[in-house]
């Protein structure tokens, strides 16, 4: 009998009003400007989660081997912005069809993924997967894993707001720009 890898826990301290969702889409940079920029999100912290490894650094989750995911915590005020919408920009902003794997970052840590908080958020999150497979929007299935969340580390200080710290580094330009640019295109009415 196979015997199931207890992950280590970490406690979150949501204030008063707002709820988190913790998700992974790729670099954490990218996801972080695009959320950064939406009404009703009131923080966002990259970091990493689902792994086995505490406190990981940047470094140690690169090697693929810690079971973390490159993820961002996105606290948010629900009665600005709902749970789906946040969804529906998640999934437009990155290809939830490949495993791990976005653009050219390679590895488990790149993965597709949904942390959730509650079972309540879990349910949204795989009904409208599962909705977003039925209309055939992709051509492949969508492989985003949704899990309970067990752990989350924020990455080093020099990871937090990356993409507005360094817009003219050429990954911003060349990467991180063109998904702001989706987001300002297809979300102009939700942003800040």
């Amino acid at each position: 009998m196979e015997k199931e890898i207890q992950l280590p826990k970490t406690e979150l301290n949501i204030p008063e009003g707002l709820e988190l969702i913790t998700l992974g889409a790729g670099c954490f940079w990218c996801v972080e400007a695009v959320f950064q920029r939406l009404i009703g999100v009131v923080k966002v912290v990259s970091g990493f989660a689902g792994g086995m490894v505490k406190n990981p650094t940047y470094e140690a989750v690169c090697t693929g081997t810690t079971g973390h995911a490159e993820v961002i915590q996105v606290y948010f005020d629900p009665a600005i912005i709902s749970l789906a919408e946040l969804f529906e920009i998640f999934w437009a902003i990155h290809n939830p069809t490949t495993l791990n794997k976005q653009g050219s970052d390679l590895g488990p840590q790149y993965r597709s993924v949904v942390f959730y908080h509650s079972a309540i958020q879990g349910d949204i999150a795989k009904d409208l997967r599962s909705q977003l497979d039925d209309s055939k929007l992709f051509d492949r299935p969508i492989v985003t894993e949704i899990t309970e969340f067990s752990n989350f580390y924020p990455a080093e200080n020099f990871h937090q707001d990356y993409y507005n710290q360094n817009q003219a580094q050429p990954y911003c330009q060349f990467v991180i720009q063109p998904k702001v640019n989706k987001l300002k295109g297809f979300f102009a009415e939700r942003l800040k």
